[in-house]
């Protein structure tokens, strides 16, 4: 029987900014790509394939160890996997406290658990994290350790995630996203041991249609006053964050693992140092 020498990469979330990165390193390979919105990965399937792009799509809700199984199979059934990028999630003005901590920090640990197990020597894997991982204050040791590496199941179990410790939605989010960093570093080291490599990007405003509903909505003034005091003074673009994406995941990023690539204009720099202040978030 003939090996399978097809080439899979994943991409979780069917947004702009995954695309943008599975643009730049899937030339030749398979792209699988999942969302929880069937619509929305055939959409995107289409433009990626009309650009040229063998894509299939699935379906996977990040919040269920099962789903994400399911997506795993169903990527080896088509090759081998050497690629991932999680770019999904909820935002704080999308969902509950318990659905960010739930989607955002326990699905990620999931999915880096269960792709670290297949993926393949040379692989390498990007979490879309946030700057809002990096304007929550800094940790205890053994907070930020209960982060990284408490076994997935029990994750949501620890006492500086409960209801009374969680204040808001924001809250919650920044302890997803600092936790994402966390873990990845935690993994990094489990990824090495398969020849793999895995790290975070942690993007600031980004022009993507959630972007766009966040600036137009309820926080929205909070949003034009970060880009406005930010020392770049503007949002990017997906693209910029794709070619971030794609140093990483090539064999010029081959000595970047377990990092975490805070790239938002400057805007955690004027927050702790310049203009914004710690008032803001």
């Amino acid at each position: 029987m003939k090996e399978n020498t097809i080439k899979v990469i994943v991409v979780i979330g069917a947004g702009s900014i995954g695309q943008a990165i599975a643009r730049r390193v899937s030339a030749g390979k398979h792209i699988l790509l999942a969302d929880l919105k069937k619509e929305n990965a055939e959409a995107a399937a289409k433009t990626l394939s009309e650009a040229g792009f063998d894509v299939s799509t699935a379906v996977v809700d990040i919040a269920s160890r099962q789903s994400i199984q399911e997506l795993v199979t169903k990527a080896t059934t088509i090759g081998k996997i050497t690629g991932l990028i999680h770019a999904a999630g909820v935002s704080p003005s999308q969902a509950s406290p318990v659905t960010i901590l739930k989607v955002d920090l326990y699905g990620t640990a999931v999915i880096l658990e269960e792709f670290g197990n297949v993926i393949e020597n040379e692989g390498a894997g990007i979490v879309i994290a946030s700057q809002s991982g990096h304007r929550l204050p800094a940790l205890t040791p053994e907070q930020n350790k209960a982060l990284a590496t408490t076994p997935s199941e029990e994750l949501l179990s620890l006492p500086m995630l409960q209801p009374e410790q969680v204040r808001d939605s924001l809250h919650a989010y920044q302890l997803s996203k600092r936790g994402n960093s966390l873990r990845v570093m935690a993994e990094a080291v489990r990824w090495g041991k398969r020849g793999a490599r895995i790290n975070t990007i942690s993007p600031g405003i980004i022009i993507t249609p959630l972007a766009k509903d966040e600036l137009n909505g309820p926080r929205g003034e909070g949003y034009r006053r970060m880009i406005t005091l930010s020392p770049i003074g503007r949002a990017g673009t997906p693209d910029e964050v794709g070619a971030v994406g794609a140093l990483l995941m090539s064999s010029e990023g081959a000595f970047i693992t377990g990092s975490d690539f805070l790239m938002d204009g400057g805007v955690t720099a004027s927050y702790w140092y310049g203009e914004l202040g710690p008032r803001i978030e």
